[in-house]
């Protein structure tokens, strides 16, 4: 019996729900982020496991007219993530500023450099195969400067730092890296000409006449809308309908719709109880269901036989993970300490900017799209997002743990004076 079209994209989108949900349920239960879980679910759903295991079933299950229709679902997903991330980016709390741009500096600088090195190194296996040589060791050299703001923040959560200076400045630094990160990329697609559009002077003067605008002129419409309008679901439309609008511009401009949504997202006004309730139905449902098919789609994207028998494939992975880790580690907590922050804080810092998850997972197959990098390439960074998302957590119960019993002789000695 034939099966209807939308028959097939249903069940897919079921199956992906229901492993990818499952996946991050369990991860939650041992301590890990439920994304993680949700981008492990996705790994499953491709040609690493399922395509392993029993190919004709993913065959079956996601036929090429299938791919094309989740792929629409999951830029729509991504295209309202992005919204909500550019809603998140919060440069009115700073207290610190010094301290805010050492990390941020440290943080992303060091990563960069090393990347670029990475990079140069391992252009012959990693580059796409008509990659502008410049473009591809930029783009690589960004994906490793990465720390992913929305996964930085669930790990806060459930570790109870939300609330405390520590939580305060990483979120901080994460989401105005995470602008910066954007902001780079999107020079990196014009200054390339990876982005498909026509003259590149042109696609820049016009993407910087959109950024200033956006914080001139869109803004200003916002505060005002969000002050008249009651009504939430004329809001909701209106928003929704305004990232979508920026998307299709941006990808009209020929940038990426992904930055589109973005840059609308910062324009809208923060602690609006309107803005925040809006913020949350939206993200409820994204984060439910679109972001999986995306998470899915990077999955079947992904091969982990990439690498193969082949040992150098793996050292090099192991090597851009080590690289990826520890100058992350360095610059973020090394810049934090020397202005300032305490040993054991600065520590904990360096461990939490590691997180990259979702958003490099992003950057990543925006590389794969545009041909700076290529299938090994794209895993290898998906790899390394996984990693280094799961290791944060247990990472930081560790060094929580020694910090309180490092901090109970020192009640004694007070007491006992």
């Amino acid at each position: 019996m034939a099966i209807e079209p939308i028959t097939r994209f249903l069940l897919a989108v079921g199956a992906i729900l229901l492993v990818s949900h499952f996946c991050g349920e369990v991860l939650r239960r041992i301590g890990q982020p439920p994304v993680l879980g949700e981008i492990v679910g996705g790994l499953l759903l491709g040609p690493s496991v399922l395509g392993l295991i029993w190919p004709s079933a993913g065959t079956w299950l996601f036929p090429a007219d299938v791919l094309s229709s989740l792929d629409r679902a999951a830029q729509l997903g991504l295209v309202v993530f992005m919204f909500l991330l550019g809603c998140e980016l919060r440069t009115d709390r700073i207290e610190r500023k010094s301290l805010v741009g050492a990390v941020i500096l440290g943080g992303m600088g060091l990563p960069f450099a090393a990347g670029i090195g990475v990079a140069f190194a391992a252009a012959s296996v990693l580059a796409g195969a008509d990659a502008p040589k410049a473009g591809y060791v930029l783009f690589f050299a960004l994906a490793l400067a990465i720390t992913a703001l929305p996964v930085l923040a669930r790990i806060l959560v459930d570790l109870d730092l939300d609330r405390t200076g520590l939580g305060a400045l990483s979120l901080t630094s994460a989401a105005i890296g995470d602008g910066i990160a954007w902001l780079t990329l999107t020079l990196i697609l014009v200054g390339t000409g990876q982005h498909g559009g026509g003259n590149v002077v042109m696609t820049a003067i016009l993407a910087v006449v959109l950024v200033v605008f956006t914080q001139l002129v869109v803004r200003r419409i916002l505060g005002r809308l969000v002050t008249r309008i009651e009504s939430d679901k004329v809001m909701t439309v209106l928003l929704l309908v305004g990232a979508i609008g920026f998307a299709v511009l941006t990808q009209l401009l020929g940038l990426h719709a992904l930055l589109g949504a973005f840059l609308f997202g910062t324009a809208v006004p923060r602690d609006c109880p309107v803005v925040e309730r809006i913020s949350a139905q939206l993200r409820g449902f994204t984060l439910v269901v679109l972001l999986p098919l995306f998470f899915a789609l990077v999955g079947l994207s992904t091969s982990i036989g990439l690498l193969g028998t082949d040992l150098s494939h793996w050292l090099l992975f192991a090597g851009i993970l080590l690289v990826a880790q520890l100058t992350k580690f360095i610059g973020a907590g090394g810049a934090a300490r020397l202005a300032g922050l305490p040993g054991r804080q600065a520590i904990q810092l360096g461990t939490l900017m590691n997180c990259r998850g979702v958003t490099e997972l992003v950057v990543a197959t925006i590389g794969l799209k545009y041909g700076l990098i290529n299938q090994l390439g794209f895993t290898i960074l998906v790899l390394v997002a996984v990693v280094t998302t799961a290791v944060t957590g247990p990472l930081m119960r560790f060094l929580t743990r020694r910090e309180k019993a490092a901090a109970k002789p020192e009640i004694f000695e007070i007491v006992g004076n």
